[in-house]
């Protein structure tokens, strides 16, 4: 993701779809999906429930964006489309990341509460 912003600073639109693509691909395998290609990962994690409908829709959103850039294409990635990925690969590893573990803090907590 940090390659990603840099992308980004340095005006580099496709090679930052491309880096936000690399960063799906990390968190497909750091959250232990057994599928090597990003869709199908992307699907074991929705099947999973670690990510729900919209959140899957916006990566496979991010994934076909970065598959425009790392693919010879007449078609470059524009600034806009550029900042939406950073914006959305970071609401999504917000979501996996922080606030899963918040969540799960929570209902330990109030789980705790409610036997003690």
């Amino acid at each position: 993701m940090r390659e990603a912003r840099a992308c980004f600073s340095a005006k580099l639109y496709t090679a930052t779809a491309v880096m936000v693509r690399r960063t799906l691909e990390g968190m497909c395998v750091d959250q232990g999906t057994s599928k090597k290609a990003l869709f199908a990962a992307l699907g074991e994690l929705r099947d999973a429930n670690k990510i729900e409908g919209r959140l899957f829709d916006w990566a496979q959103a991010l994934r076909v964006l970065g598959n425009q850039g790392a693919h010879f294409s007449k078609e470059a990635v524009g600034r806009e489309d550029a900042q939406d990925a950073l914006e959305l690969a970071e609401a999504l590893l917000d979501y996996i990341y922080v606030f899963t573990a918040k969540y799960e803090e929570f209902q330990q907590r109030r789980a705790k509460a409610s036997a003690g």
